[in-house]
């Protein structure tokens, strides 16, 4: 069942996606058939909309930053498979390993971590360093992980509002080319039609595809950043001597209440297929 689940998230952009464009195509071809379909495409609308938005995403970026921006779509459509539970479960796990054997026995245990961010945490505590620089220290990384997502997020968002702006660019085009025939009323009623398609365009620019891709990347972010801080307030715990009860208890305040149910469950499988 939660494979299954897993699944159906590594899917869910995918199908929003497909099912975006199905409900377009079914939208042009009610009632009209097949050959609606050409009404809908004109290459000089797509390479003023398309062409325009990129072009303005190349002239506010460096040519190295809209390349790596513009490749983290791929992160949309992947499941990151960030688990604040598991995490919670490793921290107090650490705990009890300070606890029991001192902190100078954390070094050991933080071979087998496989999140580069617990890791340099933990190892931080094995130092010696001071709590505070330590906080410093992984918020630090932690602001700089957040400024690297926003980029890439923040590059999606300006698209979704280039695509629109650049459609009514090639809608004005248009009427202005069909202002200066108006000597066949019968040409007016196409050249209006071919005018609005890049309003479509960029409309269906922005929100089929940019605005999605940038809510999910987001999300992503967010996602993350949480997990970062169930582990900096965790490391700062099991540094300061805290029970780990009360360790489990505090990081519990990240999760829902669905996800601390299912975390005392999990909890007590363990515990039962130790003993």
């Amino acid at each position: 069942m939660k494979e299954w689940m897993v699944s159906l998230m590594d899917l869910a952009s995918i199908i929003g996606i497909v099912l975006g464009a199905v409900m377009v195509v079914f939208g042009i071809l009610w009632g009209n058939g097949v050959s609606a379909l050409q009404n809908f495409v004109d290459v000089p609308s797509i390479i003023i909309t398309l062409g325009g938005s990129l072009a303005g995403l190349i002239a506010s970026n460096t040519l190295k930053d809209f390349l790596n921006n513009f490749k983290g779509v791929g992160l949309a459509f992947k499941d990151p498979k960030y688990d604040n539970g598991s995490t919670i479960a490793k921290i107090i796990e650490l705990s009890n390993v300070a606890r029991k054997e001192g902190l100078l026995a954390l070094e050991e245990a933080a071979e087998s971590l496989d999140d580069d961010f617990l890791k340099k945490g933990v190892l931080l505590i094995v130092d010696g360093t001071e709590p505070d620089l330590v906080r410093a220290i992984l918020e630090t990384e932690l602001g700089n992980l957040e400024a690297r997502h926003k980029k890439v997020y923040g590059f999606w968002e300006n698209l979704a509002g280039m695509g629109p702006a650049w459609g009514m660019i090639g809608t004005l085009i248009g009427l202005i080319k069909m202002l200066q025939n108006m000597a066949d009323p019968s040409s007016i009623g196409p050249a209006m039609a071919i005018a609005l398609i890049t309003t479509f365009y960029g409309s269906l620019l922005a929100n089929w595809l940019s605005t999605p891709v940038a809510i999910k990347l987001r999300a992503n972010n967010e996602i993350e950043v949480t997990l970062k801080e169930v582990m900096i307030e965790g490391l700062l715990s099991i540094q300061a001597g805290e029970n780990p009860r009360v360790i489990e208890e505090k990081l519990k305040s990240f999760l829902s209440p669905a996800e601390r149910s299912k975390f005392g469950t999990d909890e007590e499988g363990g515990q039962a297929g130790e003993a």
